[in-house]
């Protein structure tokens, strides 16, 4: 059996209104040392993110949200930050911000060597 590997994972959270402190969890970034991972899952319902501001700009939000995917990526499109090493763009990710787009904590957890189905889990268990 493989040997389990730690991972840190944190819960993008879409915050319409900062001064309400309501959210609504649209994804997961994930990241595994050992295993030089780091992915990211989002979604965005219109209907549950309208229910807590009528007035969002839907097409903003998934503009941020591209972006925190590019910087996962690596690309170029990722700016200075999508450059970095993939530890300096996870912790930069996960970084706490007052701004619509926002991080949870950064918990930790254990998995094999498929990160991409612990990925998957996550999101599932809290986004979907």
């Amino acid at each position: 059996m493989p040997e389990k590997q730690l991972f840190e994972y944190a819960v993008i959270r879409v915050m319409p209104r900062v001064d309400r402190e309501e959210f609504l969890n649209v994804g997961v970034i994930a990241y595994c040392h050992l295993s030089r991972w780091l992915g990211i899952r989002y979604s965005v319902n219109a209907e549950r993110l309208r229910a807590l501001d009528p007035k969002l700009d839907l097409e903003e939000v998934i503009a941020h949200l591209k972006g925190f995917e590019e910087i996962v990526a690596g690309s170029e499109a990722g700016g200075p930050i999508g450059q970095l090493d993939k530890a300096s763009r996870f912790r930069w990710l996960t970084a706490t911000r007052s701004t619509i787009l926002q991080a949870s904590k950064v918990h930790p957890g254990f998995c094999g060597t498929n990160m991409e189905g612990e990925l998957e889990r996550l999101f599932a268990a809290m986004v979907l």
